[in-house]
């Protein structure tokens, strides 16, 4: 669970007309919330989502293992490696009379893996030079607004499916948590959305194309100098695991590379040619996920998991900030932080 902080009125960059704040004893089911003439002047937030790209999507057979599994150097030939069972994912190449070809020398049985997996459809947006005029946030399930902040879902309301954008347009706190107006008579619990929280340029930023993470709503933006130009939903550590904060630096990118750790435990992990990846904190990276669908929450060893789609523009994005005939092999800054505090 999340515990809001407003430390959100702080942020100027992105959200001029702050969300109007009620206390819960002097917010009439009436009169909260702002009305439908100024919900119809700016009834959705003005951004562009990235366009999915179906050839990257799918130029990958990726197959989940259903347990341990023994790796042989040719269709039914010796075996050269075990994976034990735990979280694993394989890159289909080639198949031969049921053996499934992962690498060069390394094949599998085709009874050992599921059907192909479909990497999220999910996909951050390109924000305007502007100014938005209210708090966008992002649904994280599908929902019907309750017709009144603290209420229950109503089927009077419009069904969002998880991953809509909608807007904050007035804020209620309702037993120690906020209830966000998303449209005429239209409330969410906090837990039910990532907002999009803009910062100003720390001080320690030394580059001008920088990341921001913040590890309580989920989300990632990349600014160039103080300005935002893309947003997106992530998943970072889970608590066991969690994404380290602090100011830190790409130092090593990969356009495709394997992933394992946890060998001989019951978190033990495999994961082939995770895409778009971006190390920056010792073995914690930015890097695409196509093994879920859960943007929004923790769900990682410690990375920043993101979409492929999202992954692939970061990567390209962030190429600018190097200069490559100089030596310069110092990438963007990314700055990992939280806006608020778990429970």
């Amino acid at each position: 669970m999340r515990k809001l902080t407003l430390i959100c009125l702080l942020l100027g960059l992105m959200t001029v007309a702050v969300p109007i704040l009620y206390a819960q004893d002097s917010c009439l089911s009436s009169v909260c919330g702002i009305g439908q003439s100024a919900i119809d002047a700016y009834p959705r937030p003005d951004v562009t989502p990235l366009e999915i790209d179906e050839e990257l999507l799918y130029d990958r057979d990726y197959r989940q293992l259903s347990f341990a599994v023994t790796i042989y150097d040719a269709p039914a030939g010796a075996s050269v490696e075990t994976l034990g069972a735990g979280y694993s994912f394989v890159t289909v190449l080639d198949e031969s009379d049921g053996w499934l070809k992962i690498d060069d020398g390394r094949w599998i049985s085709h009874i050992d893996v599921e059907e192909p997996y479909t990497p999220s459809r999910f996909a951050g947006v390109l924000l305007p030079q502007e100014t938005l005029p209210y708090t966008m946030a992002w649904t994280l399930r599908h929902l019907r607004g309750a017709e009144t902040p603290g209420g229950e879902e109503s089927a009077n309301n419009r069904f969002l499916y998880r991953y809509s954008r909608v807007n904050i347009y007035s804020t209620v706190e309702v037993n120690g948590y906020n209830w966000y107006q998303i449209g005429v008579n239209e409330w969410v619990h906090q837990f039910k959305v990532a907002k999009l929280l803009p910062i100003p340029r720390p001080e320690e930023v030394d580059t001008h194309r920088w990341i921001s993470v913040d590890l309580y709503e989920q989300v990632a933006i990349a600014y160039e100098g103080e300005t935002p130009v893309f947003a997106t939903l992530i998943s970072s550590g889970l608590s066991d695991w969690p994404t380290n904060e602090g100011l830190f630096h790409v130092y090593v990118r990969f356009r495709r590379t394997l992933m394992s750790g946890a060998y001989n435990q019951p978190d033990f992990y495999y994961l082939q040619e995770v895409p778009w990846t971006m190390y920056f904190d010792g073995d914690i990276a930015l890097h695409g996920a196509y093994w879920h669908d859960g943007f929004g929450y923790r769900k990682s060893h410690g990375c920043v998991n993101m979409t492929v789609t999202d992954a692939h523009w970061l990567f390209n994005w962030s190429e600018d900030e190097y200069d490559f005939a100089n030596e310069d092999y110092t990438g963007p800054a990314v700055y990992v932080y939280s806006s608020g505090e778990y429970d």
